[in-house]
Formats: structure tokens, C-alpha cells, sequence
């Protein structure tokens, strides 16, 4: 996974039909519904940081990782402007080096399915679970397998916005692996400038998923299709996992 430095430009603009303010209050109803109060919170991947300010927002006790700087640069300044007192580190989801134990991790939008590779999923789980209390929860998100295959394949996307135009081309790639190619056109007087990016997607089966978790020690509480609190559903592109640390 690379440092996402020209993504990290345009993520914001990229990503605004993403309700933050509903995701924090999805997440807390989660919590609420498990009785589970958030304690010392981590963020994991929070990228440009607007879902780490709005659980702040909340008063969750929360500070947040992402392996790019350019991306928390963007979140520090994020924080700074509305006046949030929230600590940004600079690591690996699956190097995490914590000063203490949390109670409480989250990691959204499909953070996820951007690690290189499975060892590396495993990884996390086992880094989060070392740095979990007893009782705490992991909330983490990811796109299916039925998305890779149905949705995203070998599509491309066009976003213009007032900011950027953006061609986001998809290659489905074999083992549920999707490798997409961005390509950015900001537009500076009479000229275009562009730059591009590009990485990869891996999907898993939820089984799969599930057996990490029990391998890194968690037990799975619930698999949620997103932002609902239904079952999971084999057309879902989207799924929600809760574990819990015993």
C-alpha cells in the first residue's frame, strides 16, 4: 500500500456523498445496542480524519492512525479548525505501536480490503487484539467479494466536481483482488494538471474474515449489512463485523 499522496489532495471531494455524521451516530447506536461503552477509542486508517472529529464531536475519547502523512496532515488541520484535541499517529494498521490499551477500535470505509495482502489482515487483528482491553470491541467495515465481482470488476468511474475531475479505473484481478487506477485533472487557469495514483483491493469471504478474528483471539458478536442493523446478506456490498475481545 502506497502513501496515497496525490489521493490524499481529493479524498475529501471524492468521498462526499459519505455521510460522516450518520456513520458516527451508526457506530454509536452499535454501541449502544451492545452496552458497550467506548472508553479510550482508536480510529484505525482514519485517513482524512472527519469521522475521528465527529465521534469527537460525540465525546468519545478517540485519536487516530493512518499510514499516510499527506492524509494526516489534512485530518491534524481538520482538527485544529473546529477545535478538537485529537492525537494523529503515523503507522501501519498492521505495525501498530500503541502507548496504552484502548477499549474501543474502529476502522471504516473499507480500510480494510487496502491491505497488500491476507498475512497482512491477520496481522492487524492480532495487532488490535494485543492492544485491547478485556471487553473491548472491534468495528470494522469491508467491501464483499460480491462487489469486487459485480459492482466495481472492470468498470470505470468518472467524478467531475468543482475541485477535481477524477477517472477512477477497475481491473478485477484474480482472488477477489481489484487494482484501480485514479487519475486526477485539477484545472489551474487555462491549464490542466495531472497527476495519478494507483492500488489495490482485496476482498474476503465472510467466513474467512470470521476465522482471522478467531485465529487473532476475538469472538465475532455480529456481522451487520452497513449502516443497518440487518444480518448480513450474501448481495451486500458493503458488511459490518463487531468482535469482541473476552
Amino acid at each position: 500500500m502506497n502513501g496515497y499522496s496525490d489521493f490524499s489532495q481529493y479524498y475529501d471531494f471524492l468521498t462526499f456523498n459519505v455521510d460522516y455524521k450518520e456513520r458516527a451516530k451508526y457506530i454509536l447506536s452499535i454501541f449502544e445496542g451492545l452496552n458497550h461503552d467506548m472508553g479510550l477509542s482508536l480510529d484505525l486508517a482514519c485517513g482524512t480524519g472527519t469521522l475521528t472529529c465527529e465521534l469527537k464531536k460525540h465525546g468519545v475519547d478517540i485519536y487516530g492512525i493512518d499510514a499516510s502523512s499527506d492524509m494526516l496532515s489534512i485530518a491534524n488541520e481538520k482538527a485544529r479548525e473546529l477545535d478538537l484535541d485529537i492525537l494523529f499517529l503515523c503507522q501501519k494498521m498492521q505495525e501498530i505501536d500503541l502507548y496504552g490499551t484502548i477499549d474501543t477500535c474502529i476502522c471504516t470505509l473499507d480500510s480494510i480490503n487496502h491491505l497488500d495482502k491476507k498475512e497482512d489482515v491477520q496481522k492487524t487483528f492480532e495487532k488490535v487484539y494485543l492492544f485491547m482491553n478485556k471487553g473491548g470491541r472491534f468495528l470494522f467495515d469491508v467491501n464483499t467479494v460480491y462487489k469486487h465481482k459485480n459492482i466495481l470488476r472492470n468498470n470505470t468511474f468518472v467524478y467531475d466536481t468543482d475541485e477535481v475531475y477524477c477517472v477512477w479505473q477497475n481491473s478485477l484481478l484474480e482472488n477477489s483482488t481489484v487494482k484501480i487506477d485514479l487519475d486526477f485533472f485539477e484545472k489551474d487557469g487555462d491549464a490542466y494538471y495531472r497527476s495519478s495514483e494507483e492500488f489495490c483491493e482485496i476482498a474476503y469471504e465472510k467466513d474467512e474474515i470470521e476465522k482471522m478474528l478467531a485465529d487473532a483471539g476475538f469472538t465475532v458478536e455480529k456481522v451487520f449489512s452497513d449502516m443497518t442493523f440487518d444480518d448480513a446478506k450474501d448481495d451486500d456490498e458493503r458488511i459490518v463485523f463487531v468482535a469482541r475481545k473476552l
